[in-house]
């Protein structure tokens, strides 16, 4: 029996023109994508989510929960540990400190998103 993709991510990002296009790019993609305004948000949505992330696009600088604290929330959570996360974020120098499996640096081109996906969930 041929395994199944995994094709679920989530996209935390305060900047909604940022989170909305990405997530429509990637439907129109077949993904399915569940979104985040801040790291809180991000921990709260994925027992919502009908499967584990796959991976996971993350903004650094938000409210109320910033991408490091989150990465830190999720590391604790055996399950979710290996979740890839990608940094999508315009501080490329404060990412650095961050536990990621990329760097995506604010402006980018909508390749990018569709790149990283097929890649972590392919």
């Amino acid at each position: 029996m041929a395994s199944k993709r995994c094709n679920s991510i989530l996209i935390i990002d305060d900047d909604d023109s940022i989170r909305e296009t990405v997530q429509e790019a990637l439907e129109l993609e077949g993904f399915t994508v569940a979104t985040a305004t801040n790291g809180q948000e991000g921990i709260e949505e994925i027992p919502k989510m009908d499967t584990p992330p796959c991976l996971i696009l993350l903004d650094l600088m938000m409210p109320v929960m910033d991408g490091w604290a989150f990465v830190d929330a999720l590391e604790k959570d055996s399950k979710l540990a290996g979740v890839p996360v990608v940094v999508i974020s315009a501080f490329t120098e404060k990412s650095k400190s961050i536990h990621a499996q990329r760097v995506v640096r604010k402006p980018f081109e909508l390749d990018a998103p569709y790149e990283i996906a097929h890649k972590y969930c392919g």
